[in-house]
């Protein structure tokens, strides 16, 4: 039989064309040494920086240094079963989270697992940890109220959406109680809220849990935890996790309000990862790029222009103090980023003042644009007000004998320090914050004992809800007090003292 040579040919590519293989080009490298969660790998000579890569076992890491001959890598878990010589795989993928609706009311790790026992989060969103900040084209200024519902705050300190506002103090002086009031004071309002806890021990975090379950805000809340047992690699990524889940909200148009509690401890978290790479340590041993680790987290947050959505991201990271000082590096750091600070101090917290808020140092950079018009007209003076007072309780030390201006306003400070305290857990509305810091600037308050101030307080708003109940509505709806309105109220709180007086004896 013979073949024709174009037939033989015809045959033989039919044949090796079902031999077809699949090539498969994987970068791989070589564990040098490992320990105290860092690996030093050989090869992986096109990794990026931040891309995750795969050890044996299913253990992932993050590529922190690009050395001439070697890579360092940060271990997300434990390294017991990561021996030298094992093989690291890269995965082409930059360190990314799960965002979308499916996380809220969800408690999540860093690297976006749920520990709640929940069950998996149903979404197939992700975005990277680390995302450029808008620029100045896609914003637009801060001139939205953010309400916390403390009064001390909105009256003075006012907080807007889009803001980065530092909450700075010592330990156990009130930082996280102002945290969890201004979420809970969130109730209907449509702002989503996130809580990254870094470094925080897990049983407060579980009370965080429970409290914002009890007062119904875990409904628009997610809680990023890496707590105090996690590793400085999960501590190091959980803000920029959080971060990236309220980018996600904000870019669809959304307000969101992102937590971090606190930076002092993610600091130091990058701190411990930096030294274990042999960074070369600068001020109190921190690597040299510790201001860019936080101004590239606290430039993200924004309120974007109308073109993208006007979405918002406001930050409230918080940094802790140590005797008060808040000239050392970290707070320094973190208070030139931001848009003003919340100074919580000590002394205040112990003398039954608190939220124990420090007038003097704390500054809002937004200040009365992120105000109603009805919050600006009843507090416009209570700062310095609050100043003087200070001042004038220094002066009258000294025992020298004091004229009757000076007296009345020694008693209106009193009055005005007494009606700013505030217990935890019960935010206020505008409407209910305006009414009574204007019974103290208007002088309503002057002639009742500074003790009894409290509690008329507890009394004034069920007796305007009930005998005005226009009254609170009008406030809120208008935002802004008219002197017919200002009449009405005046009335009303002089009824109600009148009506307290006698019930009281006073």
């Amino acid at each position: 039989m013979n073949l024709r040579p174009e037939e033989v040919t015809a045959i033989l590519k039919k044949e090796l064309e079902k031999y077809k293989t699949k090539m498969r080009v994987e970068s791989v490298g070589t564990v040098l040494r490992v320990g105290d969660g860092i690996a030093i790998v050989h090869g992986l000579d096109d990794v990026m920086v931040g891309e995750l890569v795969q050890f044996p076992d299913n253990i992932s890491g993050i590529v922190f240094n690009l050395e001439e001959d070697s890579v360092g890598i940060v271990i997300f878990g434990s390294e017991e079963s990561i021996r030298e010589g094992d093989t690291v795989k890269r995965t082409g993928k930059i360190t990314q989270v799960p965002v979308g609706d499916a996380l809220v009311g969800r408690v999540l790790n860093p690297l976006g697992k749920p520990i709640d026992g929940k069950g998996p989060i149903a979404t197939n969103k992700f975005r990277p940890l680390e995302a450029k900040a808008p620029n100045v084209v896609e914003r637009q200024p801060v001139k939205e109220p953010l309400e916390t519902g403390i009064k001390a705050i909105d009256s003075m300190i006012p907080i807007g959406r889009g803001q980065r506002e530092l909450i700075i103090a010592d330990r156990q002086t009130g930082k996280t109680a102002i945290a969890i009031d201004t979420i809970i004071n969130q109730k209907g309002k449509n702002v989503y809220c996130i809580y990254v806890a870094i470094g925080q021990k897990m049983s407060s975090i579980v009370a965080v849990n429970e409290v914002l379950k009890r007062y119904g805000a875990m409904e628009y809340t997610t809680i990023v935890s890496a707590s105090s047992r996690a590793s400085a690699s999960l501590q190091y990524l959980a803000p920029y996790a959080g971060c990236a889940i309220g980018e996600e909200m904000m870019y669809a148009g959304k307000h969101v309000l992102v937590i971090y509690d606190d930076l002092s401890k993610h600091a130091q978290a990058y701190r411990q990862l930096s030294l274990l790479l042999r960074r070369p340590p600068g001020r109190e041993a921190y690597p040299g790029d510790i201001f860019y680790l936080h101004a590239r987290l606290l430039e993200r947050a924004a309120k974007l222009s109308d073109p993208l959505g006007g979405g918002s991201l406001t930050a409230l990271p918080m940094v802790e103090t140590q005797a008060g000082d808040i000239t050392s590096y970290i707070p320094t750091n973190v208070i030139s980023i931001t848009d003003g600070q919340i100074y919580l101090e000590t002394d205040l917290f112990y003398a039954g003042v608190r939220p124990a808020i420090n007038v003097g140092l704390s500054v809002s950079r937004v200040g009365g644009n992120a105000q109603t018009k009805a919050m600006k007209q009843v507090a416009g003076r209570l700062r310095l007000d609050l100043a003087q007072y200070r001042e004038l309780v220094a002066f009258t030390q000294f025992g020298s004998e004091l004229d009757k201006t000076t007296q009345a306003q020694l008693v209106r400070g009193e009055c005005m320090v007494e009606i700013l305290k505030q217990a935890q857990y019960a935010p206020l509305s505008m409407a209910k914050q305006v009414m009574i810091i204007y019974a103290g600037t208007a002088g309503c308050l002057d002639d009742l004992p500074v003790g009894s101030i409290t509690k008329f307080e507890e009394e004034l708003y069920p007796f305007i809800e009930t005998r005005y109940p226009d009254l609170e509505r009008e406030i809120a709806a208008k935002k802004e007090l008219s002197d017919a309105t200002r009449a009405v109220l005046r009335g009303a709180i002089e009824e109600c003292k009148a009506l307290f007086k006698k019930a009281h004896a006073l």
